[in-house]
């Protein structure tokens, strides 16, 4: 039911982006101290999200294949973030890492703000406030 609605297709990828890249921060913070270690990060949600909605699915070839849902977000593409490497080979700094995952929490909850506003939307037109 949700998924025909486009505010909460997109309240949903933007959720999922979320947590991909919550994933991505904290993989870079556990490996601040490896050697060789190149710090990533993820491509920005509207440029991920544009692309999932201009057609960045998956052809299907045979009718007995299953399409990807609709609403489903693509993984987001993960992106090197050439920073400087140090003298053994890691690209991580652990300050850059801190004002990701800032943005990340500043992500999440705009995301949980959206999809609360969505939903008094939706309660409000069924008379339900």
């Amino acid at each position: 039911m949700f998924e025909k609605i486009e505010m909460m297709r997109m309240v949903h990828a933007m959720g999922q982006h979320v947590s991909q890249r919550q994933l991505v921060v904290a993989r870079n913070i556990a490996n601040a101290d490896t050697p060789g270690y190149r710090a990533a990060d993820m491509q920005d949600f509207d440029e991920s999200y544009r692309q999932a909605s201009l057609g960045g699915d998956l052809r299907v070839t045979n009718s007995r294949h299953l399409p990807s849902p609709e609403w489903a977000l693509q993984a987001g593409r993960v992106v090197d973030t050439g920073q400087q490497a140090s003298p053994n080979g890691n690209t991580v700094s652990l300050e850059e890492e801190m004002v990701r995952a800032a943005e990340v929490k500043r992500e999440n909850d705009l995301s949980l703000g959206i999809y609360r506003s969505a939903l008094d939307l939706m309660r409000t037109s069924l008379g339900r406030r």
